[in-house]
């Protein structure tokens, strides 16, 4: 993948700029960049969610943009994750903003379903069981690249048992995915911290392959705490009465 092939450059050169501080530098950046996406998310989610009105209009009245909408957050997916390294930054920057921006979209649904408590509540979870994981992925001296396997074959054993309960409809199957897909996400935390941490040797501070692991970096963070949340909520959120 990018940061790992950027990596195996970068260690070449490391004697260039590997220093403390361009790795701090670096790093603040990325949770820099993940704040402002979750940021975006969360006040499209709001302005869209609070609203039934706008809501409505939105989602009943244009079903063929929204099938745009989500066909193009799966590509963008796809770009940001697989083809950072042909992309330009500021393509790249543009194209996380696209993406949380149709995720907060997609994200108001959470509020016509559940109450606005269980959703801050769940939030709150989300950030102290992601700071939590990501301090332990800073700070470890353990090696987690071993985990890298095990991970991606959860992820999609997890995609393919969701999938088959999509046509069942298992209470069982839909709870152990439900579980599945905390402990993968919290691992996913760690393991994409640990490795953000040494992305920052792509390049030099303020050059274009600086920007695009940055954005890279921030990418993996930022979807591993919005499907955090989604499982969190499947267990936390309290569903509206009305």
């Amino acid at each position: 993948m990018y940061g790992e092939r950027d990596y195996a450059i970068g260690s070449a050169r490391a004697g260039a700029w590997s220093d403390s501080a361009a790795q701090q530098t670096f790093i603040t950046k990325v949770y820099g960049w993940m704040a402002f996406g979750l940021i975006i998310t969360a006040i499209i989610a709001i302005f869209v969610g609070l609203d039934p009105t706008r809501f409505n209009e939105i989602f009943r009245g244009h079903r063929g943009l929204l099938l745009v909408l989500v066909f193009a957050q799966f590509g963008i997916a796809m770009g940001l994750s697989w083809c950072m390294n042909y992309l330009n930054a500021v393509v790249a920057t543009l194209l996380f903003v696209l993406y949380a921006a149709i995720t907060g979209l997609f994200f108001s649904v959470y509020f016509m379903v559940y109450t606005q408590a269980s959703l801050g509540a769940t939030f709150f979870v989300t950030a102290g069981t992601f700071g939590a994981m990501s301090v332990y992925g800073m700070v470890t001296k353990r090696d987690l690249t071993s985990l890298g396997g095990f991970l991606f074959m959860g992820l999609l054993g997890l995609c393919i048992a969701s999938i088959v309960n999509y046509f069942f409809a298992s209470s069982m199957l839909y709870w152990i995915t439900t579980y599945a897909g905390v402990l993968i996400f919290v691992l996913f935390t760690a393991y994409d911290t640990q490795k953000m941490k040494y992305m920052y040797l792509a390049g030099p501070d303020g050059s274009p392959a600086a920007q695009k692991a940055a954005i890279f970096a921030a990418f993996q963070l930022y979807l591993d705490f919005v499907i955090l949340f989604q499982y969190l909520l499947r267990i936390l959120g309290n569903r509206r009465s009305n």
